[in-house]
């Protein structure tokens, strides 16, 4: 497949890779097509390296990968004829720096950020997903307990979901641990828990670790084990 990173950062070089691993092709985009680390990464790894648009329009697949607080802007410069109907997985979180680290978020509960690149743009299908942890957790979740923890999506076309949801199984997230939010608005809570992982790695002194939803039926498996 086709695979179009929209963001040339640590979290787009970083899903790049794994994407070339499973065996499609990636192009990654930056605001400059001639940028230097993009294009030096693309060499190393048997990728492409351009614009934004151009990536877009390559792609059969897209990543938004870029600043949050940037990202409504990328996809306007990029116009909804390039974006046209693909599915958009979009992992950016809108964090505000200007205060140092860390950073703040600049949503609120009435409004997501995938809510607004999916208002823009209704013919693209937007999944938010992997928003909820670092880069290197996001493609190898065996990272943290191997990999049995959870990932969250959200999004309102279902079939969309469904090739997100494979796309995040070939990463090796467990398939009972996908948790399907529902609609796209539901995207308004896992971009609100970025507050918390701030101050929970800040706690914990890492960033590897993520969240695991126990049910009712676990933890009285839990109890009666004893632990």
């Amino acid at each position: 497949m086709e695979i179009g990173i929209l963001g040339s950062g640590l979290v787009g070089r970083t899903l790049g890779a794994k994407f070339l691993e499973l065996g499609h092709r990636v192009t990654i985009g930056s605001r400059d097509a001639a940028k230097p680390e993009a294009i030096e990464w693309a060499d190393a790894h048997g990728a492409a390296a351009t614009d934004f648009a151009e990536t877009a329009e390559s792609a059969e697949l897209l990543v938004n990968a870029t600043a949050g607080i940037a990202s409504l802007d990328v996809l306007l410069s990029i116009g909804a004829e390039a974006l046209g109907g693909k599915v958009l997985i979009d992992v950016a979180n809108r964090l505000d720096f200007s205060a140092g680290f860390p950073p703040f978020v600049t949503i609120s509960h009435h409004m997501s950020l995938a809510e607004e690149l999916q208002h823009a743009f209704p013919s693209l299908h937007v999944v938010k997903a992997l928003n909820t942890m670092n880069a290197p957790v996001m493609v190898a979740p065996e990272r943290v307990g191997e990999g049995v923890h959870d990932v969250f999506m959200a999004g309102d076309d279902d079939e969309a979901k469904s090739q997100v949801a494979d796309i995040l199984a070939s990463f090796g997230w467990h398939r009972d641990r996908i948790r399907d939010l529902g609609g796209i608005a539901a995207a308004r809570g896992v971009e609100l828990y970025l507050p918390l992982w701030l101050e929970l790695m800040r706690n914990l002194g890492t960033a590897k670790f993520n969240i695991r939803i126990v049910g009712a039926d676990e933890a009285e498996t839990a109890d009666d084990d004893g632990a």
